[in-house]
This record gives structure tokens, C-alpha cells and sequence, in this order.
């Protein structure tokens, strides 16, 4: 299937009700950070966009949403999928992006480039959405912050190594800061910028 038909093709079954579930995960899962929870509807997204990404982009994504890809999605049909699907512009400004999505193995920038949301408004920030190797195996993280009773451990694979020194640097902003979604397939796993992330 050329780019063109993989752009048109797919999208949820029932957009209102599915997109509905997702939302409401999605808040769930920022509401309790540490918690792995699966997509059930199926998004239809070309590859490598994986299942739970593809989701969040139908979810989340809007026309007044400029989305940032990594250099394998801008590659792929993803771009020309979610502007067909959601009507959200591709934008190649970090610092513009609303939303940024991140393929597996794809090296990871720094955190600051992309919109940090200001003092008065700590919500115009980016949500990245990355995807990793798998999650609930792996390498074992200790998250405490809001929403954690005490302290949560989750365990993820295909953390690129960078990432704890990025989301230390961006937990110093706060309320300023980027929120993350870690995704594996149809897995996903919500880090806020309130949660503080320790390695085992």
C-alpha cells in the first residue's frame, strides 16, 4: 500500500464512543501515573506508528494541534494519516508542536526545545508520545510524585538512556515542562511532569 492509501486508510470504527474511552484513559492514566493500561480500539494507523500512539493521535489531535513527528514517522504515512484523520498540521517547529510523536530506537532531543507552557499558562506545553520496546518488563523505574500512593515501580524496555537527564532537566521547570506518554503497542503509560522518575 502506497503512502497516499496508508494516509486514508484506518481511523476509529465509532470515532465518538472510541475516542471517548481513549480520552477517558488517557486522564486515568495522568491522574495515576505508573499505571500500564492497554487501547482496546484499533486505530488503523500506518506503521511505525504503533497501535496506542495512533489512538492518542485521533484522541487528542485537532486542527488548532500542531504535531511534531521524528524523522522516521515524517518519513512514513503517519503525517499524511493524522492531518486526514484529525485535521491537526504537521509542523517541523519543536516549539510549536502540541503534540509530538516519537518512533522505537529513535534518538531522543532535548526536552527543552519543545514549548515548556509559560508561568501564567503551565498547559500550552508539548505532550510527547513515545514509543519504547514494551512495557511492564525491562528496566524497573521508581516513581513518586502526585496521584502515587508513597511510590510506584513499573518496569520498561527500550528506554532510550538519555531519558532520566531529560526528565530531570524538565522536572526543574515545573509548573512549567513537557508531560510524556510512553507507549508500546497497544500499551501506554502516562509520566506527567509532576512525577519524579528513579532508576534501579
Amino acid at each position: 500500500m502506497n503512502i497516499k492509501a496508508q494516509a486514508l486508510s484506518g481511523g476509529f470504527g465509532t470515532p465518538v464512543f472510541e475516542s471517548q474511552s481513549v480520552f477517558r484513559m488517557l486522564m486515568d492514566g495522568m491522574a495515576r501515573p505508573g499505571t500500564i493500561r492497554t487501547v482496546a480500539p484499533d486505530a488503523g494507523q500506518p506503521e511505525p506508528l504503533g497501535g496506542a500512539a495512533g489512538a492518542i493521535a485521533l484522541t487528542l489531535c485537532d486542527h488548532e494541534t500542531p504535531v511534531w513527528l521524528s524523522a522516521g514517522l515524517a518519513k512514513s504515512a503517519a503525517g499524511e494519516w493524522i492531518g486526514f484523520h484529525t485535521g491537526a498540521p504537521i509542523t517541523r517547529e519543536k516549539a510549536e508542536a502540541r503534540f509530538a510523536f516519537v518512533e522505537a530506537g529513535a534518538a531522543l532531543v532535548s526536552f527543552g526545545l519543545f514549548a515548556a507552557g509559560t508561568q501564567e499558562y503551565p498547559d500550552r506545553s508539548t505532550t510527547l508520545v513515545i514509543e519504547i520496546a514494551a512495557l511492564g518488563e525491562g528496566q524497573a523505574l521508581t516513581l513518586t510524585g502526585p496521584g502515587i500512593q508513597q511510590a510506584t515501580t513499573v518496569e520498561v524496555k527500550g528506554l532510550p538512556e538519555v531519558f532520566p537527564r531529560l526528565w530531570a532537566d524538565n522536572r526543574a521547570l515545573f509548573p512549567r515542562g513537557v508531560d510524556v506518554i510512553l507507549t508500546a503497542g497497544k500499551n501506554l503509560l502516562c509520566l506527567p511532569r509532576t512525577t519524579r522518575i528513579a532508576i534501579q
